[in-house]
């Protein structure tokens, strides 16, 4: 291995440090204390100069071995970001120009017995900008970011993390380094460069069958026999295959019968809340007649994945949903961006962390976004282990990319090492080519004149269908891949792979957003197939800003909010959506109205994407004038790259925004949702059990100005439906608030939950029958808390004089979730557990909890 302690040096060498690998320069200034926090305040526009220089990381090593002794040597780089000369004892080995390529140079006749690396890298922002110049054919737009995002231009000539450049929601911070695994590598006879497995159900023989390839770089002359072992004991398998390798790169596909006896028993990878993600140990043995045995271990996993299109009785266009396991899935959950500006620092316990929270929160899919990065291993692995399905993007993103001969050879390669690395995994479920490209063209975002657009269409399918489709293709088997999203999927196909208007709700997947409209009302959503993007930014809370502000930027109008706020017009946005049903703050105090802005913006998106979700989830088995049939729901976005203003519902360090509570209910297995339709109140049971439940409805009529319910209505005997959403209640609302008098729209509300027998309930859901900032009786409320411990968890003991609306609790910074936040508080007493991710106390709590609920601000 050559990870470790390298030097680092400034292109006129005027600044050299030491620098660990893998790395990046940025995280080595850092460290080394020349420089600040890169997130503080102003620093990403502060700091540009570093990605504009070129910097060069270098080391000597001794070889450990004996070079006479092995027929080939490579120096293998798992991660390059991104363009560089590498150089071996001054001998250039090669140049690399795309992040998301493995490369391998061989050394067998350079490497010494003490040896000089070199790592010359190029400024991504000067080399971008240069092969756009050199592009001579037709331009490929966007030029350049909008000024808001504060970034560089030309992101698309370079295969990089696309918002590397700067984002909507991001800063920018291209930046440079080895930013994987670095390792020599010495072998004789025959090496082992890619395994992976891939499970099949051959309905046929009612079997499991599973295929293991192995790629190999065989290095003798002549062909090399042998053979390879496969043991999965705990299903009894063993098979035994004589292989010959060729010389050369090459591979070799097995196929493995599971134990007819044990087929039936196989438990198969379900999604979180469908079952159980088990996996097998299974090793594989290669014994070959010349050169070492090679034993791999690795985890195999069963499942099938199907994504179904087709006719729906009363509705033109085609279905679009996923069948797991032969099952039909409602798909739940966001869209994952990179975790940090800087890779080396996404640990796994960051990984982790944000991604239990998903699953915490009832989620059962991820989108990797197109313009971050194909994620790290322990990414997949975590999915793999605790059930979220993956919808995995290739890297390109709001934008045309060029498809001269050169950038497609790197795509391929790029493509090719991805799938071979990636396809293993049963998280991923979906292959997608691109981000929004096929809109972009469709909607002609970049103002093409109409005589041009022929050049783009043919680039588009080029590089998308010709080159990236066909590689998946015959790689992998095993998983359907779409060109983009949004898209029609097979009427885009159809339509020459660019449709008309892939935002067309009768087909495919569709992004929305409308920032113009109220959230708070049902109609203005989409009634689609799949709801892939969606969604509403809020500030993160201030303990999160705190980390990178000072006391003059604590204000919703400083130059740092503005800074901050990366998509154009956004905290105005934010506040309008507030003002439609919310009192705007109006504290004397300046910091106290920058917390009460940062509390109502995350009230705001909260309810707002309650309301689109509730939507999404309650039009999956009914079709109303010829649309519906909603079969998933990824908002945008789950995670955030930095500390400042986004979509996420986790914030850069993975505290909770209210929305990722709400989410907790919103997602949750069974769920009553009500919306109005002229005049009716209607609530339907929405489910994704696998049984029927015979359930009571539960409805609570509470008066704003009283803590006693002003009348109770239970309905016995509701049946709510295995996996779909039915109409469970139905009552004018005007009746509703007859039969309980003295309640009117503003002076009242509405809870209600599902319960059984049997211990099943729902969470309570809350419906609003007016704007709060109209509502009638709300009385300031003193509330209070008392906090104990109970093992490794925390218990605060709410309580209130007066019904409270989103109640929030805030420990600060310190780290961890509570059950429930940001609820309706109708009864005197309630009792929330704090699940804390380190060590902290009782005292600590105490003092750093701050509890918040409407009437506060």
């Amino acid at each position: 291995s050559l990870r470790g302690s390298w030097r680092l040096r400034s292109g006129n060498g005027s600044v050299s440090l030491r620098a660990e690998v893998p790395g990046c320069v940025h995280t080595a200034l850092l460290c080394r204390g020349l420089i600040q926090d890169p997130y503080y305040r102003f620093n990403d526009v502060m700091y540009r100069w570093i990605s504009l220089d070129n910097w060069t990381y270098s080391r000597t090593f001794q070889t450990p071995f004996d070079v006479r002794k092995w027929q080939k040597v490579n120096l293998v780089f798992e991660g390059v970001d991104t363009v560089a000369q590498i150089l071996l004892n001054n001998v250039t080995l090669g140049r690399t120009d795309n992040m998301f390529n493995r490369y391998s140079f061989d050394i067998t006749s350079v490497i010494q017995e003490v040896n000089f690396v070199e790592v010359r890298f190029l400024s991504a922002v000067s080399y971008a900008a240069e092969q756009s110049r050199c592009h001579r054919a037709h331009s490929i737009p966007p030029a350049c970011p909008p000024p808001v995002q504060k970034g560089e231009c030309h992101v698309n000539f370079i295969r990089k993390e696309q918002c590397s450049f700067s984002w909507d929601w991001g800063p920018s911070f291209p930046t440079q380094g080895i930013w994987k695994d670095v390792r020599i590598e010495a072998y004789i006879v025959y090496h082992l460069i890619y395994f992976s497995l891939t499970s099949f159900f051959v309905k046929s023989a009612q079997q499991w069958c599973l295929e293991v390839e192995s790629i190999f770089d065989v290095v003798s002359f002549k062909p090399v026999a042998g053979l390879v072992t496969v043991n999965i004991p705990k299903l009894q398998t063993q098979q035994t295959f004589s292989v010959k390798l060729q010389p050369g790169e090459g591979s070799i596909v097995l196929l493995v019968n599971i134990n007819k006896v044990r087929s039936s028993a196989v438990e198969a990878w379900w999604p979180n809340g469908h079952g159980k993600q088990t996996g097998y140990n299974m090793t594989t043995t290669f014994i070959m007649e010349a050169g070492y045995q090679i034993e791999k271990f690795s985890k195999v996993y069963f499942r099938t994945v199907e994504l179904v299109q087709e006719p729906i009785p009363g509705s033109p266009g085609l279905s679009f949903y996923f069948r797991i396991n032969g099952r039909p899935i409602f798909i739940k959950g966001s869209n994952w961006i990179p975790a940090d500006s800087f890779q080396d620092r996404v640990t796994y316990d960051t990984l982790r962390l944000l991604l239990k929270s998903a699953a915490d929160a009832n989620m059962n899919a991820l989108r990797v976004w197109g313009g971050g990065v194909y994620e790290q291993d322990e990414f997949y692995d975590i999915c793999d282990e605790i059930g979220i399905m993956i919808w995995q993007d290739f890297m390109f993103a709001c934008a045309l990319y060029p498809t001269d001969q050169n950038y497609l050879e790197s795509i391929r390669a790029e493509v090719s090492h991805q799938v071979r690395r990636l396809k293993s995994h049963p998280s991923i479920i979906l292959w997608s080519g691109n981000n929004e490209n096929e809109a972009a063209i469709a909607s002609n975002w970049f103002s093409i004149p109409y005589a041009d657009i022929g050049v783009y269409i043919k680039d588009y399918v080029t590089l998308y269908v010709k080159n990236i489709r066909e590689i998946v293709l015959s790689e992998d088997k095993s998983r359907p891949f779409v060109a983009s999203s949004p898209t029609n999927g097979l009427e885009s196909v159809k339509e020459g792979w660019l449709s008309r208007d892939p935002y067309d709700t009768h087909y495919g997947d569709t992004h929305f957003y409308d920032y113009n409209s109220d959230c708070w009302n049902w109609t203005v959503y989409p009634k689609t197939r799949f709801a892939s993007e969606y969604g509403f930014q809020s500030w993160p809370s201030f303990s999160t800003i705190e980390k990178v502000s000072s006391p003059e930027d604590w204000s919703y109008t400083s130059d740092f909010s503005l800074h901050r706020q990366h998509h154009e017009g956004g905290n105005i946005q934010m506040l309008q959506e507030i003002g439609r049903h919310f009192k705007l703050p109006q504290s004397p105090d300046p910091v106290k109205q920058f917390k009460d802005m940062i509390y109502l913006t995350q009230v705001m998106q909260a309810q707002c994407m309650k309301t689109e979700t509730e939507f999404y989830r309650f039009s999956q088995s009914e079709i109303i004038n010829g649309e519906g049939h909603t079969m998933g729901a990824l908002y945008w976005q789950l995670n955030d790259i930095w500390q400042a203003p986004s979509w996420a519902s986790l914030e850069y360090g993975g505290k909770w925004k209210l929305l990722h509570y709400f989410a907790q209910n919103f997602f949750a297995p069974l769920l009553p949702v009500a919306y109005e339709d002229q005049g009716m109140l209607h609530i339907y049971g929405v489910s994704d059990l696998h049984v029927d439940h015979k359930l009571t409805l539960r409805v609570v009529v509470h008066s704003w100005s009283s803590l006693k319910p002003v009348c109770t209505l239970a309905s016995e005997g509701v049946t709510v439906k295995a996996q779909s959403a039915v109409p469970v209640y139905k009552e004018s609302i005007s009746d509703l608030l007859e039969r309980c008098r003295n309640c009117t729209r503003k002076s009242c509300a509405i809870t209600f939950s599902l319960v059984g027998d049997d211990g099943l309930r729902s969470p309570t859901n809350h419906y609003f029958l007016s704007s709060l900032k109209d509502a009638v009786g709300l009385e300031k409320t003193q509330l209070s808390a008392s906090v104990s411990q109970q093992n490794d968890i925390y218990i605060f003991v709410l309580q209130t004089t007066a019904i409270a609306p989103f109640v929030s609790l805030d420990v600060g910074s310190i780290k961890g979730r509570f059950n429930d936040n940001g609820f309706l508080m109708t009864e005197e007493k309630k009792v929330v557990v704090f699940y804390p991710w380190e060590p902290t106390s009782v005292e600590e709590l105490e003092s750093s909890l701050i509890l918040t609920s409407l009437l506060d601000v």
